[in-house]
């Protein structure tokens, strides 16, 4: 009977928690409040359609733990949304930003639409009444729950999520805090687009900077010239290919719902998404071999693999047929608890979604404080560093008698804009939580995988918390 019960996206998340448990010194009590949701608001409205049909909307917003304020998490639009995906998503968001030492607890939120069923128009209805309710039942507000964008949502839905809010709290000065992932002009931050993307790359290119790890896995040191296959050519995906591509990497398979693409020599996601506008699909892409289903990108002989599409994608059928030495979990939850098992036996390396799609938050988090700051970041600075840079390169050419290129000169006067400080940051971030991670893992080596390991960060982070605040004494 157990076997044909539907897959539960909570229930995993739950599983791979327990799974951690054992290797932390916390009282069940604590353990079972960290790993419960404390607020599951759910919701139905009204919507007029342009054709004068009423239809009902059906909407969730989660917050998963308080232990930090506000909350934080994006919200998805999908016809697929339900209450057990949304639990398990703010769990996550609480468990990533423990791990990336972003001070948020974990919230999610969704609206079960398909948007490309609906006009924008209807979408902005649709935002600013769900935006309404939330702010009715105090489900909202940069002291409160920070919302962001998902699946299915963008800058645009941001800006009419702070322009409702702010309409609906008026004279409140940080309400751009409200929400993060924003236009540039509604108060945005310069990074956030390629953050999820950057963040993965600067999370596996760790990984593979650390001799003893690539030893174990058979692999030289380094990203450059290592295969690469990603499922998924949205935001997260392309910026992932992306980034790779530049760092050296080759990659050689790209999978999107219509199919998958393969070429030993590489591919310019770039040149895939023209190709894919062009024609609407990415197969028959010159010099490409199509693939017959689009999963088949999984199975893929190559060095790392990059789920960066939706849940569930590699489970305990198809993880027997993967052959990637890396599995970098771009998405969230794109591999169930059984494929985890088969990793173990396998000596496949899986580096868990919980920190490595981390980058989206802790960009979000930047921009939160450029908010509650009233200031964008290397405007105070950016001229002083140039100014000082200027004046050094100067006495060292004046004392050296010589006089360095123009590319160099560039690039050592340079001083730091807001994209490159976000960037910076977000590095700086990534490597931390990864060494951390690592840290925990070698200290025990009972731990089975990298996933688990992750897990036991996180809760002695948040348990710590707790106890702190004095909720249990």
């Amino acid at each position: 009977m157990s076997a044909q019960q539907p897959y539960s996206f909570f229930h995993s998340v739950e599983r791979s928690f327990d799974k951690a448990t054992k290797f932390t010194k916390w009282d069940s009590g604590i353990l079972e409040q960290i790993k419960a949701c404390n607020s599951v608001y759910q919701m139905r409205f009204p919507v007029k359609r342009d054709n004068g049909d009423i239809e009902v909307i059906e909407a969730y917003r989660v917050q998963h733990s308080q232990h930090k304020s506000p909350c934080k998490g994006g919200i998805r639009f999908s016809d697929e949304v339900n209450q057990d995906e949304v639990m398990a998503l703010a769990s996550l968001m609480t468990y990533k930003c423990a791990i990336v030492n972003v001070p948020f607890g974990g919230a999610k939120g969704g609206i079960k639409i398909n948007p490309r069923k609906y006009s924008e128009y209807e979408l902005e209805k649709i935002t600013r009444r769900y935006t309404a309710e939330l702010v009715k039942k105090n489900f909202i507000g940069p002291g409160i729950d920070v919302p962001a964008p998902d699946y299915g949502t963008g800058e645009r839905e941001m800006a009419w999520i702070v322009d409702t809010y702010a309409s609906l709290k008026p004279g409140e000065i940080d309400a751009a805090g409200c929400v993060t992932g924003k236009p540039i002009t509604q108060g945005g931050v310069r990074g956030r687009t390629e953050a999820t993307g950057l963040g993965v790359f600067f999370g596996i290119r760790e990984v593979c900077n650390m001799e003893e790890v690539m030893k174990k896995l058979g692999l030289p040191l380094g990203v450059k010239d290592k295969t690469i296959v990603v499922q998924g050519l949205g935001n997260v995906g392309y910026h992932c290919a992306k980034f790779f591509r530049e760092a050296g990497a080759k990659v050689v398979a790209l999978a999107e719902y219509e199919g998958a693409i393969y070429c030993a020599d590489g591919l310019n996601e770039e040149d895939v998404v023209k190709h894919r506008k062009a024609t609407g699909s990415i197969l028959n892409y010159p010099g490409a071999t199509n693939l017959a289903k689009n999963t088949d990108a999984l199975e893929l002989a190559c060095d790392i693999l990059i789920p960066a599409a939706l849940e569930n994608v590699i489970n305990g059928d198809n993880a027997p047929n993967v052959k990637a030495k890396i599995v970098g979990e771009a998405a969230n939850g794109p591999c169930t608890p059984e494929a985890d098992e088969v990793f173990a036996q396998k000596g496949i390396l899986c580096v868990p979604d919980m920190y490595l799609n981390a980058g989206g938050v802790t960009v979000s988090y930047f921009e939160w404080l450029k908010n509650l700051s009233h200031v964008r970041y290397g405007r105070m600075e950016k001229r002083f560093t140039e100014n000082l840079n200027s004046h050094i390169l100067g006495q060292i050419e004046e004392l050296s008698g010589k006089r360095v290129s123009d590319k160099e000169r560039e690039f050592i006067m340079h001083g730091p804009d807001e994209q490159d400080l976000v960037h910076s940051g977000l590095e700086e971030t990534m490597i931390s939580a990864t060494r951390e991670i690592m840290s925990v893992w070698h200290s025990n080596p009972e731990i089975p995988d990298m996933r688990t390991a992750a897990y036991v960060s996180a809760i002695n982070k948040v348990a710590t918390s707790y106890a702190e605040l004095g909720i249990f004494p």
